[in-house]
């Protein structure tokens, strides 16, 4: 799903991103137990094993709550912090009943009943409708993932801890990103850890859903390079 940042490495970057909790067609299956801070613990991991003392660490939905657990166990590899699409809060009680509900669907239906579900919630309408290969890549990305390792990921999300607490103690340099049309995780929530975090910077991705990223690659691409550029 980074491919589209990975032309960062042209201005000098080296860019790294990892497959975690079994996510993809070429890695294993991962555990239904899987918790945020065992990817944190793998993400801690790579980076011992490549020798990477620091780095500008981020993520994006779920990955920004992986990187949220890295910093609360091992804030000293992060040189900057980078949060897209992302929240701090767990899960509702009707959150919980809802992943409940995917888990279900999954075991029932499998991982296309999955992707139709998620992708009209991921993607703004406009995605959707003026960018087919967005909608068609995404759903290559979903079906990319065992049927263990997309019940792994919900059962992380779902049990993952409120990390609101953490944020007044992020004295790295920080970029929020958050697509405008992001329903999943809304702009008020960046916003809110925005003002959380002193000296953040936050940036909203115009005409995006919930993988700015993805739907809006220029305009990510350009906030992330001038963070990189002026605050790291």
């Amino acid at each position: 799903m980074w491919e589209p940042q990975l032309a960062l490495a042209g201005l000098g970057w080296r860019v790294i991103a990892p497959q975690l909790g079994g996510a993809g067609e070429d890695a294993g299956g991962a555990s239904a137990s899987a918790s945020m801070d065992d990817l944190a613990g793998e993400t801690v991991d790579l980076l011992d094993a490549l020798h990477i003392d620091q780095a500008v660490i981020g993520g994006l939905s779920m990955g920004g709550y992986v990187a949220l657990a890295m910093f609360r166990l091992a804030a000293r590899y992060f040189r900057g912090l980078v949060l897209a699409d992302t929240r701090t809060q767990a899960d509702t009680p009707e959150g919980i009943e809802g992943r409940k509900r995917m888990l279900a669907l999954l075991r029932e239906k499998g991982a296309p009943a999955i992707a139709d579900e998620m992708i009209p919630k991921l993607l703004a309408d406009a995605t959707r409708q003026r960018q087919p290969d967005t909608s068609a890549r995404t759903r290559e990305l979903i079906l990319a993932n065992s049927t263990d390792a997309i019940a792994g990921a919900i059962t992380a999300l779902m049990t993952r801890t409120d990390a609101t607490p953490l944020l007044p103690t992020v004295h790295c340099p920080t970029l929020i990103l958050v697509g405008e049309r992001d329903g999943i995780t809304p702009p008020p929530l960046s916003e809110a850890m925005h003002a959380a975090i002193a000296g953040s910077e936050l940036v909203v991705i115009e005409g995006a859903g919930h993988l700015s990223n993805l739907e809006q690659p220029a305009a990510f691409n350009a906030a992330l390079a001038r963070f990189l550029e002026h605050r790291v």
